[in-house]
């Protein structure tokens, strides 16, 4: 179990999934950079991201910006979106009459990847919401602004498996402070931190010819 001290950002999670570099250089060497792609993500998050907001739809109760976190995992962050359904086999929540079932929801801009970087995200949500609220969630939705379509996601043992196996790599990163290597591929073109990932500043070069070259240096390093 974790404490609160400890805990890494969920939202990671996707960077982590996506590019393990990436992750590092953003949660390891706090480093950042806009493009498009993020720029506008921030938008649809800022229009979601309203933890005062809650509205009933007959038998469903929506609220914003939901905060969760799992100290057997060591994360936290928040929902977008996390709608509570009236369901006899639900369980009970504070504030609501009746039984409801959980529904996770995450919103993403653009349209769904070919990879799981989206998916272990909402995963980790539910493994959250699983902890703190003593229950079962089998499904949840991503929904991407470019298709405005609701995606289905089961949460199968074997993708709850991948999810905490990938957590656990990242904490083992964070742990020892380590920024690993990666071969470069198509998505690199499409990442904010294009210009500040080693490799591809280098153009291939190693860190110490890179280090000796900005330096003016021969010595070796």
């Amino acid at each position: 179990m974790y404490s609160e001290d400890d805990y890494l950002m969920l939202s990671g999670l996707q960077h982590f999934a996506f590019c393990r570099r990436q992750w590092a250089l953003i949660h390891i060497e706090q480093q950042w950079a806009d493009n498009y792609r993020t720029a506008d993500g921030e938008v649809m998050h800022r229009n979601v991201h309203d933890a005062e907001f809650r509205e009933k739809r007959g038998d469903t109760v929506i609220t914003r910006a939901m905060a969760v976190s799992s100290p057997r995992l060591g994360i936290s962050g928040e929902c977008d979106v996390v709608e509570f359904v009236r369901d006899k086999d639900g369980i009970n929540i504070s504030g609501l009459d009746g039984r409801y079932r959980i529904v996770p929801i995450e919103y993403k801009r653009g349209e769904p990847k070919p990879d799981e970087s989206d998916i272990m995200q909402l995963t980790a949500q539910a493994l959250c919401l699983e902890e703190m609220l003593c229950c079962e969630i089998p499904k949840g939705y991503l929904f991407y602004g470019e298709t405005r379509h609701r995606h289905e996601v089961v949460f199968t043992e074997e993708l709850r498996e991948r999810t905490e196996k990938a957590i656990a790599e990242m904490r083992m990163y964070y742990d020892r402070r380590y920024t690993p290597k990666v071969k470069r591929s198509k998505s690199c073109n499409a990442c904010s931190l294009k210009d500040i990932c080693l490799p591809v500043l280098c153009g291939g070069k190693s860190a110490s010819e890179y280090v000796k070259e900005m330096l003016g240096e021969d010595t070796d390093i």
